[in-house]
């Protein structure tokens, strides 16, 4: 075990990205199929083809996840996924032409590096092209090249943040795994102290001290102050954290929403506040059926995994954009 999401047999990950920019995509294949599931909390989505993943709909099975920067511009990597799928003959066979399956979710990154500049088609196309059984890079790669998390006071206050991965073996050799982008509003949290890792950094505002601790404000004790409640009336959703849950056990659809469901409790673990109309939380699961394994058991180290992997894209992220990041600070 690596603690990698590739360590779930099928599962490849493919990551490109602008370090100019500071803007990526990661792509999740998977080699014969998965079922999937999707679950999205936040008030900011930006999502392609999650209505398919409901139960009722006909499509059981997708051929890659897509997670992406770049916002809605993003959106476009999941063509180039679906040109490289195109290539490789894997799709759902429609009797006519095989049309890759590709879900895709995006983050919002355009005040770091270049707005101009986004992931495109081909950004995409060489994502998958790179896609590999090999523990996928974690921090300013792929999706997290321009993540950054701590904005209630504002860009310049943030920190940079990342993507993460990680794995474990629940017994009977099923495997759940986790990789994700971090993008928060809030703050990260170590799951076991409550320590803030990464968030809002405490500064003067008007001649005034804004921020309760040393190095990080608390953005939910800033939350709570006069001026906290005023900056949230005109913060803007620059935020989402998006990521996929992978697991060797045969679930339906229905199990592997439920899945996606249970996960977004290690966003609420690690991140804090998670889930805010100014974030756009997304969760795929998804699932390659070689073992069998009780939905519950999947769904609660699911959340396991998610928690691991925010901490382990804070962890791994290195300064950029003129943001320091959690290697960087005294903390």
């Amino acid at each position: 075990m690596n603690n990698a999401i590739t360590d779930i047999p099928g599962i490849q990950v493919g990551q490109a990205q602008d370090l100019q920019a500071l803007t990526g995509c990661t792509v999740i294949l998977a080699e014969d199929g998965a079922v999937c599931g999707v679950d999205q909390r936040g008030g900011a989505p930006g999502t392609r083809e999650t209505d398919l993943l409901r139960p009722m709909h006909l499509v059981n099975t997708v051929h890659a996840v897509v997670l992406t920067g770049g916002s809605a511009f993003g959106l476009d990597c999941a063509s180039g996924v679906m040109r490289y799928l195109e290539e490789q003959k894997i799709g759902f066979d429609t009797g006519f032409a095989r049309v890759p399956i590709v879900p895709a979710a995006v983050l919002y990154d355009l005040g770091i590096g270049s707005p101009s500049r986004r992931p495109d088609a081909d950004m995409g196309y060489q994502a998958a092209l790179a896609a590999s059984t090999q523990p996928p890079l974690q921090g300013n790669f792929g999706a997290g090249t321009g993540a950054t998390v701590g904005k209630i006071l504002g860009p310049a206050n943030a920190v940079k943040s990342g993507i993460g991965t990680a794995s474990l073996e629940i017994g009977g050799g099923v495997k759940v795994a986790a990789i994700i982008a971090v993008n928060a509003f809030g703050d990260i949290v170590d799951p076991e102290t409550h320590h803030i890792l990464a968030g809002a950094r405490t500064t003067t505002i008007g001649g005034l001290r804004v921020g309760s601790g040393e190095t990080f404000a608390d953005t939910e004790a800033v939350m709570r102050t006069f001026a906290g409640r005023a900056i949230l009336s005109f913060t803007a959703g620059h935020n989402t954290v998006i990521g996929a849950v992978a697991t060797n056990a045969k679930l339906t659809k229905e199990e592997a929403n439920k899945v996606a469901q249970m996960a977004h409790n290690g966003l609420a673990l690690t991140i804090r506040p998670a889930h805010t109309m100014l974030d756009g939380d997304t969760l795929f699961a998804l699932a390659t059926g070689k073992k069998k394994a009780d939905v519950n058991l999947v769904g609660a180290f699911s959340v396991h995994v998610v928690a691991q992997a925010v901490v382990n894209a804070v962890l791994a992220a290195a300064p950029a954009g003129g943001l320091p990041s959690h290697s960087s600070l005294a903390v």
